[in-house]
């Protein structure tokens, strides 16, 4: 029902690794029009479908700005892992955390073996998303180890966001779509 809505691209997700029971999921459209139109029409059936499956609910949506590895298709089919950062950048610190998000992350995690590709978007309040998808969690690991602190100082990300939060995500192919 989902992929024949007008505007839906894809989406996927899985478990958090780190919070039990805590599921995490992604879902790409065309634009926030394409969006809208589906909260006012299609998606009250697939609600309803899901009744009771969970707890409490949380949607927060991101205005696509980059790619993180040329060419971002939300495909999730050959992934076994997701890293998901939420960042919330500093009053007048957003430009600059952008172009280093473009200048100094991306190329790092798209020259790591294992990163398949990613999304860097925008969200209210000066949020960001930083969704990258990995083949096995063994390469995350590797990238994670070698490169995060050394780009974090050389991004100044300290200087940028007033927080980061995030989570690895297992990816569950049952939930592709």
């Amino acid at each position: 029902m989902l992929r024949q809505q007008a505007g839906f691209r894809g989406q996927g997700g899985g478990w958090s690794r780190a919070q039990p029971g805590v599921a995490h999921l992604f879902a790409f459209w065309d634009d926030r029009s394409t969006y809208d139109g589906f909260m006012a029409a299609g998606h009250d059936g697939i609600a309803q479908a899901l009744h009771g499956t969970y707890e409490l609910l949380a949607v927060r949506l991101f205005e696509h700005r980059l790619d993180v590895k040329v060419g971002f298709e939300p495909h999730f089919t050959d992934a076994d892992l997701l890293r998901v950062a939420l960042c919330k950048v500093r009053p007048g610190r957003v430009e600059h955390f952008t172009q280093m998000q473009e200048r100094v992350w991306n190329p790092a995690m798209a020259g790591s073996p294992g990163m398949l590709r990613g999304s860097f978007g925008q969200g209210e309040d000066d949020s960001f998303l930083v969704l990258s998808m990995w083949d096995t969690a063994t390469e995350h690991g590797k990238y994670r180890e070698g490169a995060v602190s050394r780009l974090s100082e050389r991004a100044e990300l300290d200087s940028d966001v007033l927080s980061v939060t995030g989570d690895v995500v297992d990816v569950v192919q049952d939930w592709t779509v």
